[in-house]
Order: structure tokens, then C-alpha cells, then sequence
């Protein structure tokens, strides 16, 4: 996606409209909306229901699936563990990282 997306609706749209190659205008024909409607949702200045959400998607030749999955805390738990780091153990571990990085690049494989 080549902007960034102020909410999910709106990644979502435009994900979904860059993918299929249409014009907003041609998106909203294909689900029944208006183009105001499309630039609204994609400028994150309107959350469009479910419902709504659906049809614009499936204008686009995609649908949108929902599930339930168990919660993956795992971000919250390193960011914790982050915070309690002193400045010195923080730098330190930025320095690894910068380190693993280059070692990293230096041994990827050109495609």
C-alpha cells in the first residue's frame, strides 16, 4: 500500500481498490455507493459499518472474513520487559541489534 492508512476501513478500501486497478468512482458504481462515500471512508473521516464495509470489499471481487482467535500479548510483554531496561542495558541491546541487522544484510543472498 503506498499511503498510509489513517484507520482499518480505510487500509482496507484501498487495499482492496489498488488491488482490483479501479478508480474510487469505479469502486463506488460496483458497490452501490457514492465516490464521496469511497474518499470519505479512505481519508479515515468516516467508519463505515460492517454491512457496508462488505459490500464496497465485494465490489472489488474480495469479501471480507472475520474470526476469533486467542489474544497474542507477546508486543505487550517485550515492550514491558523494555521498559524496566536500564539506559545502559537499553543501549547495549540496541547495539546487538544494529550488529545482528548488519550481519543479517551482509549475509542475505541476492535475488
Amino acid at each position: 500500500m503506498s499511503e498510509t492508512a489513517k484507520t482499518v476501513a480505510a487500509g482496507l478500501v484501498l487495499m482492496a481498490r489498488q488491488q482490483a486497478g479501479l478508480s474510487q468512482r469505479e469502486l463506488a458504481e460496483r458497490a452501490g455507493v457514492t465516490q464521496s462515500e469511497i474518499a470519505r471512508i479512505e481519508n479515515g473521516n468516516r467508519e463505515p459499518s460492517i454491512p457496508t464495509l462488505q459490500r464496497i470489499l465485494a465490489g472489488a471481487g474480495l469479501e471480507l472474513r472475520l474470526r476469533l482467535a486467542p489474544m497474542d500479548d507477546h508486543d505487550e510483554v517485550l515492550a514491558a520487559r523494555q521498559a524496566r531496561r536500564s539506559a545502559q542495558q537499553k543501549k547495549a541491546a540496541a547495539t546487538r541489534h544494529a550488529h545482528n541487522v548488519a550481519q543479517f544484510a551482509a549475509n542475505a543472498k541476492p535475488r
